[in-house]
């Protein structure tokens, strides 16, 4: 018999102190950059897109990639390929931590149109008020003092 699965992770990375360090004139690049990583970790990213102090991701694990190794390898790699260029002069780092949600299949065009809008929806509530709302509706208890540093 067979081994079947399907594991939706909409996850939320920060920049350090949330800091406005990727310019909207080169995300385009570390978005693609990033997809690059996702795939060779034999992962399958469907949606990625952010603003100037963090990123959302819409993708499915390779059964044999733990959630915490997935997001370390995209930070180590996209940070130092960051650090590398000249389009991100005030990159410093990722922070601390990162959010992540699992969703059902159903969810899935819903979560890809909300984080394609990323821009427009920021216009109305801010990263930590976005952040805290996702916390509270997954259920996810958290303390504020410890929010993405």
């Amino acid at each position: 018999m067979s081994s079947y699965r399907q594991i939706l992770y909409h996850s939320v990375i920060s920049t350090k102190d949330k800091k406005l360090t990727i310019p909207d004139d080169h995300c385009e690049a570390l978005y693609k950059y990033i997809w690059g990583v996702i795939k060779n970790n034999d992962c399958t990213l469907y949606q990625i897109n952010g603003i100037g102090n963090h990123i959302h991701l819409l993708n499915d694990l390779n059964p044999t990639t733990s959630l915490s190794n997935f997001i370390k390898s995209v930070k180590v790699a996209s940070s130092m390929w960051m650090k590398e260029q000249k389009n991100f002069p005030l990159w410093e780092s990722w922070g601390k931590g990162y959010g992540s949600f699992t969703c059902s299949f159903r969810e899935k065009d819903q979560i890809i149109s909300y984080i394609k809008n990323q821009k427009s929806h920021h216009q109305k509530e801010s990263f930590v008020d976005e952040y805290k709302r996702l916390l509270k509706e997954n259920g996810i208890e958290f303390d504020e003092r410890y929010l993405l540093g």
